[in-house]
């Protein structure tokens, strides 16, 4: 069920194939916590909230800003649900999907997506728990839109963006044009997993989706 995109290097983030999911017999995803809710997470039932990072935001990019002059991400703050954590950088496996984050607790920037503040969609793939409880993405589904997140980058400077939208797909109706597709402004995907957890397939059935853009 993993898909490739045709023409592109970048799958679907095997978001058609249970990333992130959470179960015995599924290989490769590293899905063992340090504790029950990991670094950069609130476990259930706890208040969930990260301050704001200080330091200088960055300015917005314009239509001919270049790719390599952002510099890369380093963290991820959002702090209306308690998510403070390193980003660690993501390429593809052997078989042309994305990889995962080795850790539940922390989110994964994919390097072959612009990063974050660049003109285009950056992605950050996150799980939303593991065999030890919630991991850092555990309430992605509960963001707002006007919710702000906060990605700090190498050279000290903060790229702010402003939630859009949190929409929620079945695996087998993924949006990938919508998704990864070009944008004319800098912007921002959140990804993770939700909905019906499938025990024979130890897989969830839908992903979620932040829709972020640049805030002024």
């Amino acid at each position: 069920m993993i898909r490739r995109l045709a023409g592109r290097p970048a799958a679907a983030a095997a978001v058609a194939a249970g990333l992130l999911a959470v179960g015995a017999g599924v290989a490769g995803l590293a899905l063992t916590a340090r504790g029950t809710a990991g670094a950069g997470t609130a476990a259930p039932g706890r208040a969930a909230f990260a301050p704001a990072p200080s330091g200088p935001w960055a300015a917005l990019a314009g239509p001919l800003a270049r790719q390599g002059r952002t510099p890369r991400p380093v963290a991820l703050v959002i702090p209306a649900i308690g998510v403070y954590t390193r980003l660690v950088n993501l390429g593809l496996t052997p078989g042309g999907t994305i990889q995962v984050p080795p850790d539940p607790a922390v989110v994964g920037w994919y390097t072959r997506s612009p990063r974050p503040g660049a003109i285009g969609s950056a992605i950050l793939l996150g799980h939303v728990d593991s065999l030890s409880g919630p991991a850092v993405f555990y309430r992605l589904g509960s963001l707002r839109p006007r919710a702000r997140i906060y990605v700090r980058r190498a050279d000290g400077t903060i790229a702010v963006f402003r939630v859009d939208s949190v929409r929620w797909y079945l695996k087998s109706a993924f949006p990938t044009a919508a998704v990864y597709g070009p944008t004319p402004d800098p912007e921002l995907r959140l990804i993770s997993c939700g909905g019906v957890f499938d025990q024979r397939l130890k897989s969830y059935l839908s992903n979620i989706v932040v829709y972020a853009r640049a805030a002024a």
